[in-house]
């Protein structure tokens, strides 16, 4: 007999049956979660898409991504109670039952967006049987998801026919564009294409496509969504006779960018306008270069460390083309030697004008020599570095310590590859390209350079840009010395056909360096322009030699092309230094402050590294030096961060009291500044 206690035990029964198949029979959602993704520009252009690993294209369906007319649309038409059941729309199912038993034949399932999405889960023939699983499923799922998370999910597995699921994928290999805004006639369109996607694929099928999508908006002028007007427009519009290819730009800085990360939908630090003109230089000048040459080159932004654009190679239809050549270990040839000679000028090994000697020598069993096989004699640091002489370069680190210099390097996050396993030792080689880098690793250390010896790594996705502001970094060398470094780099001769930035309106100033390795395999060119640093690499993938191809014939117009590009399309016009070095000056006290950039004073004397004679004559010491500038307003002098004194006129009048070098500080009103380097000598007349 069924008594009261036994129908509420069976009942809990029941309850806790379903509860523990529930739990033991979950719906298989996570089979939605491998998705294509999109990876757009810093200001959202889409660059690249990436399909599944099966090869389809199914697109997180994101609903602030889609057009919610849309949204609207669809759930009239396929579920217009959907925010108030619970999974099953019963009166739908029974009006659907009723409906093709009077035809005849199945006029209407009855699903529920809900009971669709489950049936994409898990794909059954149409019969009873799969409608009650579906069902069951349906529940199941409205119990772990909101309404938002339903439709989300069911906007990402909906077939559009082909490889082609959900609907932001078929707006773009239907329409070329994302599906945040859509015209009357494509909404109606990806409404009636789930619906049969094979049989009225507008690609093949165009006549059964537009019946189709003709029909959908009729049914939504029914339900008051399309006015007669839209029905009338929809029915004047051509459905797409094709589909469109996705976005392919971008190849190989858009695959870094979503490897940074999660794989998702990424907004990476690329732009799109600067992209598109590296990749017309990289392939006109590999093109002119000849076959099985490859260019590639990276611009980054100083401040933010931001990858603005990078080719790893011209073409992929070039031998070697599918590497990422920015990634592929090279030697750098001469493009090291700014901060061997940076690093003696912070050890005070060495300055500017000091004057170095450019004659055969013989370290141990490695004998350098220049480039030309000539030598020069005494020369002056500066002039060795902008005409990259070997034997100086080699001396230089000899000072500083070749180990030293790599475990920089490496703490910079450019470790070089030295030739022999990772136990060999660097040695003096290293000066010349003795190690392997890549141009990523190298412009790290541009960066640094640009923004006072600081270095940090590479950032790929917008999102980080704003934090790589506050991030602490590795300091390879002084900000002094990697200004003294610029300035240098800067003078250094044009390339032919070039003038100097200075002296052409509009242009950056570049502080540029080229290399080239050992046997014309690699040529580079590497640069602080304004607020990017760039590097370019030219050659074979394979690393076969290209005689006579020297980074300064080669890979110097690249850089020079690309830095006007860069300053066209990222308005960047300033100084080969960034907007932290331009910022932050001195005040008339010697603090550390921020002003609004301008133009910082000018010191006419003493001239940039300049060599003063304090000596004496009969026996008497000479004068002192009066300092002369001109800037905003009074100037303030110091020499080595101290108040220079001033005669009875007021003018600042400097006696230094001993030989060698001395760094001459003028300082405006504005808290503005400029610095020069200069040498004592003393000693009788």
């Amino acid at each position: 007999m069924l008594t009261p206690r036994r129908l509420l035990a069976g009942m809990a029964v029941l309850f806790c049956t379903v509860i523990l198949v529930d739990w033991l029979l979950p719906p298989p959602i996570e089979r939605a979660e491998e998705v294509s993704a999109l990876v757009t520009d810093r200001e959202g252009k889409p660059l690249r898409a990436f399909p599944t690993r099966d090869g389809r294209w199914r697109f997180h369906g994101d609903l602030d991504k889609i057009d919610p007319e849309f949204i609207e649309a669809l759930v009239r038409v396929e579920d217009k109670n959907f925010y108030s059941h619970r999974g099953t729309d019963w009166g739908g199912l029974v009006r659907a039952a009723f409906d093709s038993a009077k035809a005849g034949h199945i006029v209407s399932g009855g699903s529920t967006i809900t009971m669709q999405t489950a049936r994409m889960l898990e794909p059954r023939d149409r019969n009873i049987g799969s409608k009650l699983i579906e069902i069951a499923r349906a529940w199941q799922i409205e119990r772990r998801l909101s309404k938002e998370e339903i439709l989300e999910l069911y906007l990402t597995l909906t077939p559009y026919g082909g490889n082609l699921e959900g609907v932001r994928a078929a707006s773009w290999s239907y329409f070329g564009h994302e599906a945040d805004r859509l015209s009357d006639d494509e909404i109606a369109l990806l409404i009636a294409l789930p619906q049969s996607p094979e049989v009225r694929r507008p690609d093949r099928h165009p006549e059964q496509a537009e019946r189709a999508r003709n029909w959908v908006a009729t049914k939504l002028n029914w339900y008051g969504v399309f006015s007669e007007e839209d029905v009338a427009d929809v029915a004047a519009s051509s459905v797409p006779g094709r589909r469109r290819d996705f976005p392919m730009r971008a190849w190989h800085g858009t695959e870094k960018a979503l490897a940074s990360g999660p794989y998702m939908d990424v907004r990476s630090t690329l732009d799109a306008g600067l992209q598109a003109e590296l990749e017309a230089i990289a392939l006109r000048r590999a093109e002119q270069e000849g076959p099985n040459v490859q260019v590639s080159a990276i611009v980054v932004h100083i401040p933010t460390r931001a990858v603005r654009g990078l080719v790893g190679s011209a073409s992929r239809d070039r031998a070697g083309g599918w590497l990422d050549l920015t990634a592929q270990a090279r030697s750098p040839g001469s493009t090291l030697k700014p901060f061997i000679y940076a690093m003696a000028f912070d050890d005070g090994q060495a300055a500017p004008d000091t004057r170095i000697a450019d004659l055969p020598k013989r370290f141990a069993s490695y004998q350098p020599e220049n480039f030309d096989r000539m030598f020069r004699g005494d020369v002056r640091v500066s002039d060795a570095l902008q005409h990259s002489l070997n034997v100086p370069a080699v001396l230089m680190l000899d000072r500083v310590g070749p180990e030293r210099f790599a475990a920089q390097l490496a703490l910079a996050g450019a470790r070089p590859r030295i030739n022999g396993g990772a136990s060999h030792q660097a040695g003096l080689a290293l000066a010349l390209g003795g190690a392997g880098l890549t141009a990523r690793e190298l412009a790290i250390l541009y960066a640094a350079l640009g923004d006072g010896g600081v270095a940090k790594p590479l950032i790929w996705r917008a999102d980080e840009e704003a934090a790589s502001y506050e991030r602490m970094g590795h300091r390879l060398i002084s900000s002094q010395s990697s200004d003294e470094v610029i300035r240098i780099l800067q003078n250094a001769p044009m390339p032919e056909g070039r003038m100097p930035g200075r002296l052409t309106a509009n242009a950056p100033q570049v502080a540029f360096k080229t290399g080239t390795s050992y046997g014309f395999r690699d040529s580079w060119a590497a640069a602080v322009s304004g607020e990017h640093a760039i590097v370019v690499w030219v050659g074979r993938a394979d690393g076969a030699p290209r005689p006579g191809k020297t980074g300064r014939e080669v890979a110097l117009p690249v850089l020079f092309e690309i830095a006007d590009r860069t300053a066209h399309h990222l308005q960047d016009e300033g100084e080969a230094r960034t907007r932290f070095s331009t910022n932050r000056r001195l005040d008339t006290k010697g603090a550390l402050r921020t002003f609004t950039p301008e133009a910082p004073p000018e010191i006419l004397f003493p001239p940039i590294n300049a060599e003063l004679w304090a000596g004496e004559v009969n026996g008497k010491p000479t004068r002192g030096f009066v300092l002369a500038g001109r800037g905003e307003g009074e100037l303030s002098w110091y020499v080595d961060g101290q108040v220079c004194d001033v005669d009875d006129a007021g003018s600042p009048v400097w006696t230094p009291q001993r030989p060698g070098f001395y760094s001459v500080t003028a300082v405006d009103d504005a808290g503005r500044y400029s610095t020069v380097k200069v040498r004592v000598l003393t000693g009788p007349a």
